[in-house]
């Protein structure tokens, strides 16, 4: 008889695009797994987008992981047993949140990671926003599981970053960027990539494996995939 599923608190909003995403897979992997009318027992907090993006642009991230840190606590007073964050690039206050539950906490590269040494691939590029693709809190966290990890050039950098926020966070889905991406893709298997992380969860809006060259990790997936596991565990 399968266990009781453990709640997921979910702190999303960030942007809610990709949090609906979450949800989605949540549900579809639960009922997977269960059958007939089964759900995902979930909790979601979504923060307001436009105001982390306002720290994030001003570099004040002890205020954005305060606030994400209380938005924990209220997640796990509500009730919830183990607890996601639904974005990559504000895993970077993720010591922040773990410091303030007492429930386990799902990094996502952790989840991410662990995908891509599975597959048996240990060079791995990283699409994300700037933050992520060029600050040490990702990259680190993947390198610590044994990856090498590779980044687009500075321009092409600053491409995938604004059609993150200026588009996919937007619900715009072109293929003008579409056929960037791949191009991008395209350059950092010219670099050794073997396969590539879309390190942003808005990305598996745009970019799917049939749009790359080389092998995808889908992180909200990937992440979803795991907090279910651990739901059930």
């Amino acid at each position: 008889m399968e266990a009781r599923q453990k709640t997921i608190g979910m702190i999303g909003g960030m942007s809610w695009e990709s949090t609906a995403e979450y949800y989605r897979l949540a549900n579809q992997l639960t009922r997977d797994r269960l059958g007939g009318l089964h759900s995902a027992s979930v909790l979601i907090a979504s923060v307001d987008f436009a105001e982390i993006e306002e720290f994030q642009s001003r570099g004040e991230w002890s205020l954005a992981g305060a606030q994400l840190a209380e938005v924990a606590r209220s997640l796990e007073t509500a009730g919830a047993e183990l607890l996601i964050l639904c974005t990559n690039t504000m895993h970077k206050v993720a010591p922040a949140i773990e410091a303030a539950v007492s429930i386990p906490f799902l990094h996502l590269a952790d989840a991410t990671a662990t995908a891509v040494r599975a597959a048996g691939i240990r060079t791995v590029g990283l699409l994300g926003t700037a933050f992520t693709m060029e600050q040490d809190f990702y990259r680190e966290r993947l390198r610590g599981h044994g990856l090498e990890v590779v980044v687009p050039g500075e321009e092409d950098r600053a491409l995938v970053h604004r059609v993150i926020y200026d588009e996919l966070c937007r619900g715009l889905v072109g293929e003008e960027s579409r056929a960037e991406f791949t191009r991008i893709i395209g350059l950092l298997a010219d670099r050794g990539a073997c396969g590539v992380i879309l390190g942003c969860t808005e990305i598996e809006l745009l970019v799917g494996p049939e749009h790359s060259p080389i092998p995808t990790f889908p992180t909200s997936r990937l992440h979803i995939e795991a907090a279910i596991a651990a739901s059930f565990s």
